[in-house]
């Protein structure tokens, strides 16, 4: 099940090894689950690293024990291609004093609809109960913020080379709305942007402006 979705991870003294990294929805896991994850990984000798992704990779694998690792792990990859939605991050939320909606709900949603959709670029969606955004929305390609009024929209946040904050897109939108502006921000991104461009560089490419203008004319039409 899923040889192909590994990672070579390492390359040490010309012997490879590699990683596989199963998909868990928001960080949340089932007990059984992660005892099935460390059985696995103590049965193939793999070592055990939480990911910047709210996901559990199992590294340090041989080759050959790949697929029987994801067989035996009979859960979905956490990245099933490099130019799609690679993760949905989310912040505990309803676990949460500080959050002002329970976005959890709403991140779930979104995760379901969108993980490992295919993108002009490798992309990330963050969700926030609050403006604290601790799951670091304004550095992802896509975002939902929970506030007092509603919810937020932002787009075109990036880290690593190339380091930009997010735009907010829209804000004092509904949980309903909120969902449909994001889904409007995403396709209009899918069928505009061109092949391997991010987000962020699309934004600056064609302006915010442009962006927020052209999101809105959509988001009416559709509403």
């Amino acid at each position: 099940m899923h040889p192909k979705y590994s990672v070579l991870q390492k390359v040490r003294n010309g012997k490879k090894t590699y990683g596989v990294t199963p998909h868990i929805p928001g960080g949340f896991i089932k007990a059984d689950d992660m005892i099935k994850i460390g059985e696995i990984a103590k049965k193939y000798n793999g070592s055990l690293k939480i990911t910047s992704g709210q996901r559990i990779a199992i590294l340090g694998l041989e080759a050959d024990d790949v697929p029987k690792v994801w067989e035996e792990l009979g859960m979905e990859p956490g990245v099933k291609s490099h130019l799609s939605v690679k993760n949905v991050e989310m912040c505990p939320a309803s676990f949460c004093k500080r959050a002002k909606q329970n976005s959890l709900k709403l991140g779930m949603k979104i995760n379901e609809i969108y993980h490992g959709m295919e993108m002009p670029n490798r992309t990330k969606i963050a969700v926030a109960g609050c403006r604290n955004a601790c799951t670091s929305v304004y550095s992802k390609d896509f975002g939902v913020i929970g506030d007092h009024d509603g919810y937020m929209i932002t787009a075109g946040g990036s880290g690593g080379f190339h380091p930009r904050v997010a735009d907010v897109v829209a804000k004092d939108l509904s949980e309903e709305n909120a969902l449909t502006m994001l889904d409007t921000v995403i396709n209009y991104y899918k069928n505009e942007a061109q092949e391997g461009e991010k987000m962020s560089f699309f934004i600056d490419r064609i302006g915010v402006e442009k962006l927020r203008k052209d999101i809105m004319e959509l988001f009416k039409n559709i509403m």
